[in-house]
């Protein structure tokens, strides 16, 4: 049973995160000749202010405020 975890910046609407669900889903199923039922897909959303590259988060970066 294949699993797949993705862990995004908060603030996307519903209908973005099923859709990534439903491409990872099917992706998977088909990359690994499994059956779709067996895939599960775990999306977990993270604060803006908790997820950072280059020392810089991102509710920094969209205020501009890399320093």
């Amino acid at each position: 049973m294949p699993i797949i975890e993705a862990t995004v910046s908060e603030g996307r609407s519903p209908e973005a995160i099923r859709s990534l669900i439903h491409e990872l889903s099917a992706a998977a199923a088909r990359a690994l000749d499994a059956p779709l039922v067996s895939v599960r897909v775990i999306v977990r959303e993270v604060p803006r202010t908790h997820f950072a590259a280059a020392d810089v988060t991102i509710a920094e970066r969209d205020a501009g405020s890399e320093t």
